[in-house]
């Protein structure tokens, strides 16, 4: 048994759908606490066979490990732990549907840059798992920033100045011909942030639910 992951990303179709089942999802949350099917059933108000059943599955598909087996008179506990105290489902696990970023390049549109974030899961997670599995330090390298932009205009010479310094570092760095060199990719996104619900009598549909792309809100 190693030790229990931050993050794990999720490539088999079988485990995505696993995952997806409510009750199963709940089992994994409460499963990052080591946790037995009698102590999970008190918890989820399920049988103690039902929750068995579940946990057989998570465990088929690597969701769900044995910490340790306890004698309890007569029988033997079983105490599962989740082999990660959070999951992300992969493209890879839809890969007769995953988009394709390389397919219609667009800098302009947000289903572009899902696109680019669902590459990034797929790429990072096989990435994470082949260096867990070598016990090696994968090497990257992440910011996450927030900026008010007064105008429309700002954002886009914002967006402009930032594609010149990018391009500058990338011509500065980049050496094709370097015997020992690896290549990295680099994605940069910027999108607006998610506006804080205002509470209310009814719900309206506002800019931050589902619609078309936009790149005009200023």
């Amino acid at each position: 048994m190693g030790s229990m992951l931050d993050v794990a990303v999720i490539e088999d179709p079988g485990a995505a759908e696993v995952s997806l089942d409510p009750m199963r999802a709940r089992l994994l949350a409460a499963l990052a606490e080591p946790g037995s099917a009698t102590t999970l059933a008190a918890r989820t108000g399920l049988t103690r066979q039902k929750v068995n059943y579940h946990l057989r599955t998570l465990e088929q598909h690597g969701l769900v490990e044995l910490v340790e087996e306890r004698r309890k008179g007569n029988c033997t506990e079983r105490v599962m732990r989740a082999t990660a105290s959070s999951y992300v489902i992969s493209p890879a696990a839809l890969a007769a549907v995953a988009p394709d970023p390389d397919r219609a390049r667009d800098e302009g549109s947000a289903r572009w840059m899902l696109a680019l974030a669902a590459r990034l899961i797929h790429e990072v997670g096989e990435l994470v798992a082949g260096a867990t599995a070598a016990r090696r330090r994968l090497a990257t390298f992440a910011v996450d920033s927030e900026v008010r932009f007064a105008t429309a205009a700002d954002r886009a010479a914002f967006a402009g100045e930032l594609s010149d310094a990018v391009t500058a570092l990338v011509t500065k760095y980049h050496d094709e011909k370097a015997p020992a060199g690896r290549k990295h990719r680099l994605v940069i996104a910027l999108h607006p942030s998610l506006k804080a619900p205002v509470p209310g009598p009814e719900t309206v549909p506002g800019p931050n639910q589902a619609g078309p792309d936009s790149n005009e809100e200023s």
